[in-house]
C-alpha cells in the first residue's frame, strides 16, 4: 500500500483501487497516480472508493479525469461507479465540451472544380430567383397600371413623402457641392487659354446629363434603397410577411410594388432639382470667383443646354429609381430570420444598387454614344 496526502492506493488480484479522503483541497495530477499505481503489480481493472471523501471541489474533477484517460491509455479498465454523482455530471459536461471543440475544427477544403460547381449552382440559383422576381414585381407593375394593384394608398403616400421630400435636405448639400467642386475644377484649367466662361458649359452639361442623376441615385441607394431593405427585412424576422401570405395578400404586390412606384416617380423629380441646384453652384463660383458677369454666365449656359440634355438625365434617372427600388426589395424580400440578416440585408441592397447604377450608365454612355445623341 502506498500513501499519498488524500489518496490511497491498493491493489488485489489485477485490480486496482483508488481511495479518495480527507478534504480535497489540493492540484493533482493524474499521471502520477497511475505511474505509481501500476508500478504496484499488474493491474487490469480500477474502481474508485470515495466513502472517505469529506470535501471536493473541481481541481478533483481535473485530477479524476485525467487519471482516467491515462489509465484507459494503458488498456486498464476503469470503472467510475465509485465516484460522486456531480462529478459524473462535470466529467459528462467536460467530454461533451471536448466533443464540441473537435466537432468545430475545419474540415479538408474540398477540390477546386467541386467548389467552382457549388459556387456556380449557387450562383445560377441566385440569378433565377432574381428573375423570378423581376417578373413578380413587373405583373404587380401591370396590375397597378391597371387600376388592380392592392396596397394601402396611405402607405404609399407615406413612401412619396419619405422617397421626395424627406431627401430634400441631402440632395440639395450634395448637388451644390459637386457644381462648386465642377466649377473649380474646371476653372484651373480653362484659365490657361482666358476661356473660364466655359466653365457654365462644363458645369451645366455635367449636371443635366450625367451627374445630377448619378449623384441623386447613388444618395438614394445609401438612404432609401437601405431603408426598403431594412423595413423588410425587418417584416420577414417579425413574420409579418409570412402573415400577408396567410390573409390571401400578395406580398411583393402589397410591399414592393407601391415602393417601386414611388421611388420611380420621385427620382426625376430630385433629378431635375439636383441638375438645377449644381448648376447655381457652378455659377455662383463662376460670377463670385471668376468675374464672369451674371448674366453673360446664363446666357452661356442656356446656349450649352436643351431639352434633350436634361431628358436625357431624367429618364436614366427613372431608370436608376427601378434598379435601387429592386435591389432594396429583393434583398430585404430574401432577409433571414435573425438582427443580424437585417444589416447584412441592407449592406447588400446598396451594394446591389451602386453596382447596378453604375453598370446602367456605363451601358447608356455607349448605346448613346453609337447613336449620336
Amino acid at each position: 500500500m502506498q500513501e499519498q496526502g488524500g489518496i490511497t492506493i491498493t491493489t488485489e488480484q489485477e485490480q486496482g483501487v483508488v481511495s479518495l479522503h480527507g478534504p480535497w483541497d489540493r492540484a493533482e495530477t493524474g499521471l502520477r497516480v497511475s505511474e505509481s499505481l501500476l508500478a504496484l503489480g499488474p493491474v487490469r481493472r480500477v474502481r474508485f472508493d470515495t466513502t472517505g471523501l469529506v470535501s471536493w471541489d473541481s481541481r478533483l474533477a481535473v485530477f479524476v479525469s485525467g487519471l482516467v484517460e491515462d489509465l484507459k491509455a494503458r488498456d486498464v479498465t476503469v470503472d467510475e461507479k465509485g465516484l460522486p454523482t456531480g462529478m459524473l455530471r462535470l466529467m459528462a459536461l467536460a467530454a461533451q465540451g471536448a466533443g464540441a471543440a473537435g466537432a468545430s475544427v475545419k474540415p479538408p477544403r474540398e477540390p477546386l472544380l467541386m467548389r467552382a460547381g457549388l459556387k456556380a449552382t449557387a450562383a445560377w440559383a441566385v440569378l433565377v430567383d432574381s428573375l423570378g422576381f423581376i417578373g413578380e414585381t413587373a405583373l404587380g407593375l401591370g396590375r397597378l397600371v391597371t387600376g388592380r394593384g392592392r396596397f394601402r394608398r396611405d402607405d404609399f403616400f407615406l413612401l412619396l413623402q419619405d422617397c421626395g421630400a424627406s431627401a430634400l435636405p441631402i440632395v440639395s448639400l450634395i448637388s451644390l457641392v459637386i457644381g462648386v467642386i465642377f466649377a473649380f475644377v474646371g476653372s484651373v484649367q480653362l484659365k490657361l487659354f482666358g476661356a473660364q466662361i466655359y466653365v457654365a458649359d462644363i458645369v451645366g452639361l455635367a449636371m443635366a446629363r450625367e451627374l445630377g442623376a448619378m449623384m441623386t441615385g447613388i444618395i438614394m441607394a445609401g438612404r432609401t434603397g437601405a431603408a426598403f431593405a431594412a423595413q423588410l427585412g425587418t417584416m420577414q424576422v417579425n413574420e409579418e410577411v409570412d402573415a400577408l401570405t396567410t390573409m390571401g395578400l400578395n406580398p411583393a404586390e402589397y410591399l414592393v410594388i407601391p415602393r417601386v412606384a414611388a421611388l420611380v416617380m420621385m427620382m426625376p423629380l430630385l433629378c431635375l432639382y439636383a441638375d438645377f441646384l449644381g448648376i447655381g453652384g457652378g455659377m455662383a463660383i463662376g460670377v463670385g470667383m471668376l468675374d464672369i458677369p451674371l448674366v453673360q454666365y446664363w446666357n452661356q449656359t442656356r446656349a450649352a443646354l436643351d431639352i434633350t440634355q436634361f431628358m436625357h438625365g431624367i429618364l436614366k434617372s427613372a431608370l436608376y429609381g427601378v434598379i435601387i427600388a429592386m435591389a432594396g426589395c429583393y434583398h430585404g424580400m430574401r432577409c433571414g430570420r435573425s438582427a443580424s440578416a437585417v444589416g447584412d440585408a441592407a449592406t447588400r441592397a446598396v451594394v446591389a444598387a451602386i453596382v447596378g447604377i453604375i453598370i446602367a450608365d456605363g451601358l447608356i454612355a455607349v448605346v448613346t454614344s453609337i447613336i449620336g445623341m
